[in-house]
C-alpha cells in the first residue's frame, strides 16, 4: 500500500520536474536564438537576381535556307522529329527531320500551275501561228490586188481621162492597203513575240519553283554542321523548339551547338534595381543544380531599354553576367543565383535586418540592457543593414520583440534630428527627380545644340555643373 502511494506521488513530481527543466532549457535556447550583436567589418551591398546559363557563342543548326524563296510560298514548317536535347553529335550526324506536309501541298500546287502554264504556252503558240498565217495570206492577196490595179491602169491609157483617173485611184488604194497591212503584220509579229515571251516566262518561273521545291525537299533531313552538344533553340517567348514546334522561314534555327568554354548567366532585373547595376561589377554565382559549387563572374552588359516578359506586368532589363571559371558540369539552361556586388563599405557597423524596428518618426532596436535605442541607418543588403549612428561594436540586441517591450525606455532621441534631416533630403531628391522626368524637352536649334539663354540655358548650365 505504501509502495503504491509512493509511486503515485513520485511519478507526478518527476513529470513536473522534467517539465520545469525542459521549459528552462527551451527558454535559454530561445533566448540564444533571438539574440545578436553589432558587428564591424566589410559590408557588401548587393542585388540578388536569378538567371539562366547560356553560351556566349553557338552554332545554329538550321533548316535549308531555300525555304525563304518567294517561289515556294512556304510560311512555316513544323519539326517532325528531333534528337534528344543534350545529345553529343559529330559533324554530319542526323539531328532533325522537318514535316513535309505543307511542302508537299505546295509542290502539288506548283505542279498544277506548271501544267496550266504549259497549256497556256501551247495555246498562245498555236493562236499566234494561226493568226500570223492569216495575216500573211491577207498580205499576199493585197499584193495581188495591187498588181491587178497596176495592170488595169496600164490598159486604161487609151481610155477617157476619167477612166484613167479611176484606175489611178484604185492603184493608190491598193498600194496603201498593202503598206498598211505590211506594217500591221510587223506589229502583230512583235505582239506575238511578246505574248510568247510572257507565256514562256510564266512557265519557266513555275518550272524553277518545281525544281527548287524538289531540291529543298531533299534537305528536310537536317544534319549537324559541326561537333558539339545539341541544345534546343528558344523562341522569343522563351519556349523551346521541340518536335511539333513550328519554325518561321525567317528564323530557320532548329537547335544550337553551344560553345561551352565560355558561359554567361542571362538575367532580368526589375526597374527598381537596374540603376544599381553597371558593367564591370563583380558577381558571386551559384548554380541551383550544384549548390556546393561556387563561381565568380562579372557584369558585361546592361540593357538601356526595358522589356515586358510574357505573362508578367513588370518591366525588366536584360543583364548579362560572364562566368570567370570553366566547369564541365555547366550546361545551358541551368538556373543560377547571382549576387551582384554593387558597393563595398570597409569597416562599418551592421546588424541583421530583423533587429530593426520602426514607428512613424524613428527607427530603433531593443538592446539587451533594456533600452529602445534610436539608430540612424544606412545602406542594406539581403540580410543586414549598416548602422551609421546610435550603436557600438559588440552591443547585444534582440532579433525580435522582447517580452514586455513597454518596459524598455527610449535612448538616443537626440538622433531624431539627423533622421528627419535625411528624410527631408531623400524627399527633396525624389521631388527633383520627378520634376526632371516631367519637365518637357526643349527644342534644339538648327545647329543641333540646346537653345542659349533664358531658363533653358540656366538649366543646361546647372546640369553641366
Amino acid at each position: 500500500m505504501k509502495k503504491r502511494t509512493i509511486f503515485a506521488i513520485a511519478i507526478p513530481v518527476a513529470l513536473i520536474v522534467a517539465l520545469v527543466i525542459y521549459s528552462a532549457l527551451s527558454g535559454k535556447e530561445k533566448e540564444i536564438v533571438l539574440e545578436t550583436e553589432v558587428e564591424q567589418g566589410r559590408f557588401d551591398i548587393s542585388v540578388m537576381v536569378t538567371g539562366e546559363l547560356q553560351a556566349i557563342r553557338e552554332t545554329e543548326i538550321k533548316a535549308p535556307s531555300q525555304l525563304r524563296s518567294r517561289n515556294l510560298r512556304i510560311r512555316s514548317v513544323k519539326i517532325q522529329d528531333l534528337i534528344p536535347e543534350g545529345t553529343v553529335v559529330d559533324s554530319g550526324q542526323w539531328v532533325a527531320t522537318l514535316d513535309r506536309s505543307e511542302a508537299d501541298n505546295s509542290l502539288k500546287d506548283i505542279l498544277d500551275n506548271l501544267e496550266q502554264k504549259e497549256s497556256e504556252y501551247m495555246r498562245v503558240k498555236l493562236d499566234t501561228t494561226m493568226q500570223l498565217r492569216e495575216l500573211r495570206d491577207e498580205l499576199f492577196n493585197l499584193r495581188f490586188a495591187m498588181e491587178e490595179a497596176e495592170i488595169t491602169l496600164e490598159q486604161s491609157k487609151f481610155e477617157p481621162p476619167a477612166a484613167i483617173r479611176q484606175a489611178e485611184i484604185e492603184l493608190e488604194k491598193a498600194k496603201r492597203a498593202y503598206d498598211q497591212a505590211s506594217k500591221n503584220y510587223g506589229l502583230k509579229v512583235s505582239q506575238a513575240k511578246a505574248n510568247m515571251r510572257e507565256a514562256e516566262i510564266n512557265m519557266a518561273r513555275d518550272q524553277r519553283s518545281k525544281e527548287e521545291m524538289e531540291a529543298v525537299l531533299q534537305k528536310f533531313d537536317i544534319y549537324a554542321p559541326s561537333s558539339g552538344m545539341v541544345i534546343y533553340k528558344k523562341d522569343w517567348s522563351g519556349e523551346k523548339r521541340t518536335a511539333g514546334s513550328e519554325i518561321n522561314t525567317w528564323d530557320l534555327a532548329v537547335a544550337t551547338l553551344p560553345d561551352l568554354s565560355t558561359m554567361i548567366s542571362m538575367t532580368y532585373v526589375n526597374e527598381i534595381d537596374i540603376s544599381k547595376l553597371k558593367r564591370g561589377q563583380k558577381v558571386n554565382i551559384g548554380v541551383d543544380a550544384f549548390p556546393e559549387k561556387k563561381f565568380t563572374g562579372e557584369v558585361v552588359e546592361v540593357a538601356n531599354i526595358g522589356q515586358q516578359l510574357p505573362n508578367t506586368d513588370a518591366k525588366v532589363f536584360e543583364v548579362k553576367i560572364e562566368l570567370n571559371e570553366r566547369d564541365t558540369i555547366l550546361r545551358p539552361s541551368m538556373t543560377t543565383s547571382n549576387m551582384v556586388i554593387t558597393q563595398v563599405l570597409d569597416s562599418v557597423l551592421f546588424i541583421p535586418l530583423e533587429a530593426t524596428h520602426a514607428n512613424d518618426s524613428l527607427t530603433f532596436v531593443y538592446t539587451r540592457d533594456g533600452r529602445k535605442q534610436v539608430v540612424v541607418l544606412g545602406e542594406s543588403n539581403e540580410n543586414h543593414i549598416v548602422v551609421d549612428m546610435g550603436l557600438n561594436k559588440g552591443e547585444k540586441l534582440y532579433l525580435s520583440n522582447p517580452d514586455n517591450p513597454e518596459n524598455f525606455k527610449y535612448a538616443g532621441l537626440e538622433l531624431m534630428e539627423e533622421i528627419q534631416r535625411r528624410k527631408a533630403e531623400e524627399e527633396q531628391q525624389r521631388k527633383e527627380m520627378q520634376e526632371q522626368m516631367n519637365r518637357p524637352r526643349q527644342p534644339r536649334n538648327f545647329q543641333g545644340g540646346p537653345p542659349q539663354g533664358g531658363a533653358a540655358g540656366a538649366n543646361a548650365t546647372r546640369t553641366t555643373e
